[in-house]
């Protein structure tokens, strides 16, 4: 309790003008100056100068004489009172941007550093990131009595984010605050406390965030970029301040940012897991750019759970772990064991996406928007109304190998175990081409379960069910695919795709079980008598394909890989009995010749 007192009466003093008698006062302006090292994007610096501010497709108002935004969502207010978008009115570069800009930060300075305004450690570190990354774009020109109040402000605030460290755990935003603290240090290095707490914290947050592997812990390609465009952007104030350069922000970019390039897809953007969106593929580069010496790949991402499977042109990309453990899993996905499909520039299964608030966030977190299978509409976490996780699955593993070119992944999860005691087993084949990509979904469990196996399309696809509804082709980039499947029922369904600035009609493919067929004079059994009754054991593989089968199946390693088997008509009835647990669907995912 004393504890609590003293950081209340610590932040209250940090908050006092640098008019009261005692008080240091801060220079009039930055003793280094840092420049804010990223586009932005003039066409939104137009709409600012309006009032009007574009987050994730839609048109906020700037209220300048409320800068508490109460009536938005967290993420969107964040964003707002970071002032990150002060790079758009830079780049629009107009005289009435920079006076714009300027009136914009003086309407902040008119209201008093209390809560909740800049006990938001986060926001406020990009704050003064960005107020002192364009300063010389707003400020330079501006009266001296302006530029001392920014930077009496600026001193407030970095003492603040400094009182408040260390900070909980709360993911790759902790990095943000540690950069405006740097910021400040840089910009008044008379405050030598600054620069002093910036390192200590800094190498706790790299330590309890970043994974052997190089992955970030809350296990997202979003979060993985965003701490790489941190850090970078850290290193290179450090080196406009020509401060002596961390070790520790060298070596962590150097294991972050393979990993951010393992993550992206054929077009440079992200792959979408938990919470992440495609983002500019320009941007991801100009990231790596400033923070890795070398242009490395990571071969593997062991301890993050994500398998990047490259053959040909093409990339497959499986989630093989459960959803980061609490606090970082405020924006985790239900989608263990989901993929992603693409073939050069183009994406073709997709999960779909991500928002930061609102119904859609919950709605695209759920197992449904993951080219993966749902059993029984259930997905395979919950999620708490904190907004973490509050079940997932106990187990998630996946196993990985090669031979010639080819590939075999062979995972598991028992989401489902503890409500409908059903486990899924997901096994996928790509070919050394990277133009035949084969599953076999197998759900086992004490009954026979209603589920639905999704593959959720790109929206740039343009995809037609067959007339027999045996098979589905797709227009894709110049290419032909088709999709077949063995064991289920076959339909193509609408869907949405938020991978972008925001969600956009697209289609999934669909894959349901087949009701058991009789035989002539078979009468109907009761469901409880078919329970515990199956002509194979659920531990059992299912049949694989030979070279010479008709059953669509990824071969195994030590078979020779065949080429692409037909599809015949085939009565699953007669195959499996219609009282087996076991419920197995076999697909193939295969260019068409042109």
């Amino acid at each position: 309790m004393f504890g609590r007192w003293a950081r209340e009466a610590r932040l209250s003093f940090a908050r006092l003008p640098s008019s009261v008698p005692g008080i240091a006062r801060a220079p009039d302006r930055p003793v280094h100056a840092i420049r804010d090292i990223w586009p932005g994007n003039p066409d939104h610096g137009a709409r600012l100068v309006s009032g009007i501010a574009r987050f994730e497709g839609r048109n906020i108002p700037l209220r300048a004489h409320d800068w508490e935004y109460a009536d938005l969502a967290g993420p969107v207010r964040d964003w707002l009172q970071g002032f990150t978008w002060l790079r758009d009115l830079r780049a629009l570069g107009s005289d009435e941007a920079r006076l714009y800009a300027r009136s914009i930060v003086a309407s902040w300075l008119d209201q008093p550093p209390i809560d909740p305004l800049v006990l938001n450690a986060p926001a406020a570190g990009a704050r003064l990131a960005s107020w002192l990354g364009h300063f010389d774009f707003y400020g330079a020109s501006a009266s001296e009595a302006f530029r001392q109040s920014v930077m009496d402000r600026i001193l407030v605030e970095g003492r603040l984010i400094s009182i408040m460290l260390p900070l909980p755990e709360q993911g790759w935003k902790n990095f943000t605050a540690l950069k405006g603290l740097l910021a400040v240090a840089v910009a008044i290095p008379s405050q030598t406390g600054f620069l002093h707490r910036f390192h200590r914290f800094l190498e706790q947050e790299l330590d309890r965030q970043i994974l052997p592997d190089g992955t970030m812990r809350e296990r997202s390609p979003q979060a993985q970029m965003e701490v790489a465009r941190e850090l970078a952007e850290i290193s290179v104030f450090m080196r406009m301040a020509q401060l002596e350069p961390s070790e520790r922000v060298q070596g962590a970019l150097a294991r972050v940012c393979p990993v951010l390039r393992a993550l992206r897809h054929g077009d440079g953007g992200l792959a979408l897991f938990n919470g992440s969106k495609e983002q500019d593929d320009r941007q991801i580069d100009r990231i790596i750019q400033y923070g890795a010496r070398q242009r490395l790949l990571a071969p593997a991402m062991p301890d993050g759970g994500f398998w990047r499977i490259g053959a040909g042109k093409a990339l497959l990309f499986v989630d093989g772990a459960g959803p980061p453990a609490a606090p970082y899993d405020s924006h985790a996905h239900a989608g263990p064991l989901s993929l992603e499909f693409s073939h050069g520039r183009q994406r073709l299964f997709v999960n779909c996406g991500a928002a930061v608030a609102g119904p859609w966030k919950r709605a695209l977190r759920e197992t449904a928007a993951h080219s993966s299978v749902v059993i029984d509409n259930i997905s395979s976490c919950d999620m708490a109304p904190s907004g973490g996780i509050s079940r997932s699955p106990a187990q998630v593993t996946l196993t990985h190998q090669t031979q010639d070119g080819a590939h075999w992944l062979d995972g598991q999860h028992n989401g489902w175990y503890p409500g409908l005691g059903a486990t899924w087993r997901r096994r996928l084949y790509l070919g050394p081409t990277g133009e035949d990509l084969r599953g076999e979904e197998c759900i086992d469990g004490e009954r026979r379960v209603e589920f639905a196996l999704r593959f959720h399309l790109h929206p740039s696809i343009q995809a037609e069910l067959a007339p027999d509804a045996d098979e589905i082709l797709m227009h894709a980039g110049g290419m032909i695919w088709r999709f077949r499947q063995e064991g289920g029922a076959l339909s193509l369904e609408k869907s949405v795709y938020a991978g972008g600035e925001k969600p956009v009609a697209s289609h999934q493919i669909v894959v349901r079980p087949l009701r058991p067929r009789l035989s002539e004079g078979q009468t109907p059994r009761h469901p409880e008598a078919e329970e515990g009754q199956s002509s194979q054991n659920p531990g059992d593989d299912p049949p694989m394909a030979s070279a010479e089968g008709d059953q669509i199946s990824p071969p195994t390693p030590e078979e020779k890989v065949p080429e692409p088997a037909d599809v015949k008509d085939g009565d699953v009835a007669n195959r499996e009995e219609a009282s087996s647990p076991r419920q197995v669907i076999q697909w193939v995912m295969e260019r068409v010749p042109e």
